[in-house]
Order: C-alpha cells, then structure tokens, then sequence
C-alpha cells in the first residue's frame, strides 16, 4: 500500500511538471516544415529596475494552431548573479526548422547569428556584464528611462553588417549563414540553467493570445514587448515594421542651403518651377519661385557697332522659354531694317580743274 502511494505520488508530480517542462522549451525537439517569419521591428521598453537583463522576442511554434505566434520581448531577472541569456534560435537542418532553446550561463553562446536587436547583434550581448554580483548597463544599448541605475556606462555599438534584414533563423536557404566559434561551441558543452518560471509563465501567455499568432498579425504584432514576463497588458511596445527611410530629417538639414529640399532622407523636392539640381539657373532667376520679369533695357546701353546680335526668332532664351515671351520687357529689341541704297545722282557738268587740295573730310 505504501508503495502504490509512492507511485501514485511520483506520478502526479510527474504529471504536474511535464506542462512546465513543455514550456521551458529546454531539451524538447521541434520540427517544423515551414519558416519563421521575418522579425518585427519594435523599441524597447525601459528596464523596470536593477538586476533585469533582455530577453529579446521570437517566434515560437504552436502545434495545436499549426502557426508561429510571438513571444514578446521583456525584462527578466537571472536565477542567480553572474549568469547571462542566451536566446533560442530556429536552425535549418536535414529539411525542417528545429528549434534550438535559450538558456541560462556565465557567458553568451552562439544564437545563430540572428540579429534579434537591443544588444543582441548575431554575436554576444553589448548591453551589460556582471561584476562584483552587479550587473553594469549600457546606455548605447539598454533602455535605462526614468529608473534610478548608477552602475551604468556608454559603449557604442558598432555593425558591421550593413546589408538589414529580419531573418529569424539560421541555415537553408534565405537563412543567416553563420556557424559558431570554438568558444561557442565549448560555451554549450556546459552546464546551462533553463528558463526561468517567469520566463516559462511568459510563452504561456503568449501562446494564449490569439493576437500574437502569425496569421493573424501578418508579422507585425501589436503586442512587440513588455515591460515584465507574463502580463501583456501593461508597459505594452507594438511593432512599427522597418523604416525604408529615416523618418526625421537632422536639425542643421534645415538649415544648410541648397537649392532641392529632401524628404525622409531621398526623392528631392523642388521648391520651385525652375530648380535643378544638376543644372543651376542663372542668377537673375530665384531657384524657389516663379521667373521675377527682367528690367527693361537701358536705351544708352546699346549694343556697339561691332556687337552682332540675332533676330528674335532666333534667340534660343526666348523660342525654348515660352514665360519670356510672355513678357515683352524681358525681349531684346528687334535689329533695326536695313536701309535701301540711295538713289544714283546725275552726273555733274563739267568744270574747269581747280587747283589741287585735300578732300575734306
């Protein structure tokens, strides 16, 4: 009797920590036929207090849905000081997806090479580190807000990638090509800590929520992060998508003349009917605005005997720019017509010869 109690009692705690065991997603293999989608775009929440480290969103697999659905990312807490996440990654091997599960170690493992973003660039984590059972911040990276931090620090990041993309999984075709180090790989031959409760508690709610699966956010959840691990409702980041163009233009932009005016970091805007940007127009017309009329020429100032001038219907300014013709003051002044030859004079009667002298003149 005692023993059908033991086996009855170890059954049902069995039973009790398989979900949780599911959930931790730490030793159990998913495959899947089809790809991830590409990652959303979304800022991050600012930390809730000292102590937290990024855990960065991706998307999981729901096999009662048959669809991806998006964990959030969010702020979590370490088991234990000195240990540092490193996240889970879809890898394409023998034709399937498999799911490769995060976890929990003394430093930052290979993940992939996806760029999961706040800190998390394909390759070790920019936004902190421990010391002296404290975890120091960067501020290039971590989203620090309002919280009172002190142990904090500045180390700018820098991507040598400069082709973006969203790609969430590694390997087969379209996928991120990386392979990890030596160091990565003797990194996963330790002992790693799984996820937490908390972050457990995270997928959970996650996966209940219709909204986060892929087919019905077509990718762009609106529930992109939170604050902590578990509630969706508070502290909320919907995703924004990529940016094809800067979405501000610098101060000093503005400021700096230039006879084309840009949008969003591209297509010039002309700012009047005449502005080129290759080709600039004379200086007596504005480049933003409408032709100002030309003054009217100065009689005194015309052109000199050895000047030669055009006929009108020739001048190219005015046969190429109908808005000169429209203005007579802008014309040049016809070229007077030739005069005809003066009549022949009779010949005069002969006179005696006068005396030699020279012609006036």
């Amino acid at each position: 009797m005692l023993k059908l109690c033991r086996r009855t009692w170890l059954a049902a705690l069995l039973l009790s920590i398989l979900p949780a065991l599911s959930m931790a997603q730490f030793g159990v293999s998913i495959s899947v036929n089809q790809a991830p989608p590409e990652l959303p775009v979304y800022e991050q929440p600012p930390i809730p207090g000292e102590g937290y480290l990024w855990s960065p969103g991706y998307w999981y697999w729901d096999g009662d849905a048959q669809d991806y659905f998006w964990v959030p990312g969010t702020w979590v807490q370490a088991p234990q000081p000195g240990l540092l996440w490193t996240p889970g990654y879809w890898g394409y091997t023998d034709g399937a997806y498999r799911w490769n599960p995060g976890y929990w170690g003394p430093q930052v493992g290979f993940y992939g090479g996806v760029d999961y973003g706040h800190g998390y660039g394909g390759e070790g984590y920019e936004g902190g580190y421990w010391q002296g059972g404290r975890l120091f911040y960067n501020t290039a990276v971590v989203n620090v807000g309002t919280t009172h931090i002190t142990n904090v620090y500045v180390k700018n990041v820098t991507v040598n990638n400069v082709t973006v993309n969203w790609v969430s999984f590694n390997g087969g075709s379209g996928g991120i090509q990386a392979r990890p180090t030596a160091a990565q790989q003797a990194y996963s031959r330790e002992t790693h800590v799984p996820p937490t409760a908390a972050q457990q508690s995270h997928v959970t709610a996650a996966r209940s929520n219709p909204a986060l699966q892929a087919k019905a956010n077509h990718g762009n959840p609106s529930i992109a992060a939170t604050a902590k691990p578990g509630d969706l409702s508070h502290g909320v980041i919907a995703a924004r998508g990529a940016p094809a163009h800067p979405e501000t233009v610098p101060p000093h932009a503005a400021a700096a003349p230039h006879p084309a005016v840009t949008e969003h970091g591209g297509t010039p805007r002309n700012e009047g009917p005449t502005t080129h940007a290759a080709s600039p127009p004379p200086a007596e017309h504005p480049t933003t605005g409408p032709l100002a009329p030309r003054p009217a020429p100065n009689p005194r100032e015309r052109p000199g005997p050895t000047e030669q001038r055009a006929p009108i219907e020739n001048h190219s300014a005015v046969s190429e720019n109908p808005a000169l013709s429209a203005h007579p003051a802008t014309a040049h002044p016809p070229a007077a017509p030739a005069r005809p030859p003066a009549p022949a004079r009779p010949p005069a009667p002969a006179r005696p010869p006068a005396p030699e002298h020279p012609e006036p003149r």
